[in-house]
């Protein structure tokens, strides 16, 4: 009894400790070395976005259990300078800024190496250690949409992107485009996310057969139906509009002219519908062409199709 007891009080104290345990969010990198001086051996280094458990200070340095790598921590001392904890004023700003002064950098040409999973790792962070803040939600998109295109880039690169069933490409994982869904559910991030799952059921490639492009239309006047107060409400039927004007032909190759003069008139309405909306930059003269193309019978099958991902930019 007495071994279970000495048990007890060991998982319960492990336990309070780790409840009072301060942590932070690097918002640079920063070495870790054996002992609060810098010319002891460096232990490793820690990247932007990186959590660290705080387990004593010294002065202007910290003693913490760092997150270096997936599934690798490192105990060692760290500078006390730009570590972001909850408490710090203003904290979900910063970590936001530098989540979008990474991203940035990993947009351009010779960008810092890592500086998308940096931005990925701080979005997460503020999301977490903020979950009050007005820039929580799209902090949690933000870091959605990353992982998304990282897996969108991998997909394109294997031979199953061309597949033309959905489910023999490589699928982009839905996880955390899920999570923004429920926990924000009703916002425009939430509408985003829940396009951007869209692409997971679209053909790789039509193999100039309907099947895909009357199922792709359907699917995004789905989502257009039921998110009409959507940032993304016009991208989503010019998605579908796109794929109905693909029909006319289509149809009138497979010797469906009845199908086809449908095909037309959906696609025509859907434009006006576009049309109708206070549409973002691009989107407005992008249904002005189709629709024009469409009126003058030039086929539309064939042409470089819309992208199916939002480049939505908040």
């Amino acid at each position: 009894m007495k071994t279970i007891a000495l048990v007890l009080v060991l998982v319960f104290s492990a336990a309070a400790l780790a409840a009072n345990t301060v942590r932070g969010v690097l918002v640079r990198e920063a070495v870790v070395y054996l002992s609060p001086d810098e010319s002891t051996a460096r232990m490793a280094t820690a990247e932007r976005g990186r959590e660290v458990a705080i387990l004593e200070t010294s002065r202007d340095w910290i003693h913490v259990l760092a997150s270096v790598a997936k599934d690798r921590d490192v105990t060692g001392w760290i500078r006390d300078q730009g570590v972001v904890r909850a408490s710090t004023a203003a904290g979900d700003q910063i970590l936001f800024g530098e989540a979008v002064n990474s991203e940035q950098e990993a947009g351009r040409r010779g960008g810092r190496r890592g500086a998308d999973q940096d931005a990925f790792r701080l979005y997460r962070a503020m999301a977490e250690y903020f979950p009050a803040s007005p820039l929580a939600a799209e902090a949690a998109y933000r870091a959605a949409d990353i992982q998304w295109q990282l897996d969108r880039a991998d997909m394109l690169s294997r031979p199953s992107a061309r597949e033309r069933e959905p489910f023999l490409r490589h699928q982009m994982s839905e996880d955390l485009m899920r999570e923004v869904i429920k926990k924000y559910r009703g916002s425009k991030w939430a509408d985003l996310a829940a396009f951007h799952l869209l692409e997971n059921q679209v053909c790789g490639d039509w193999q100039g057969e309907s099947k895909c492009p009357d199922r792709e239309a359907a699917m995004y006047e789905k989502f257009a139906a039921e998110h009409p107060q959507s940032p993304i409400l016009s991208e989503a039927l010019y998605q579908a509009a796109t794929r109905r004007a693909a029909l006319i032909d289509i149809y009138r190759n497979e010797r469906q002219p009845a199908r086809s003069a449908e095909s037309r008139s959906r696609a025509l309405a859907l434009l006006e519908r576009l049309l109708a909306q206070p549409a973002p930059a691009d989107w407005g003269p992008r249904a002005r062409t189709l629709q024009y193309l469409i009126q003058q019978g030039v086929p539309t099958f064939g042409l470089r199709p819309a992208e199916s991902v939002s480049e939505f930019k908040p």
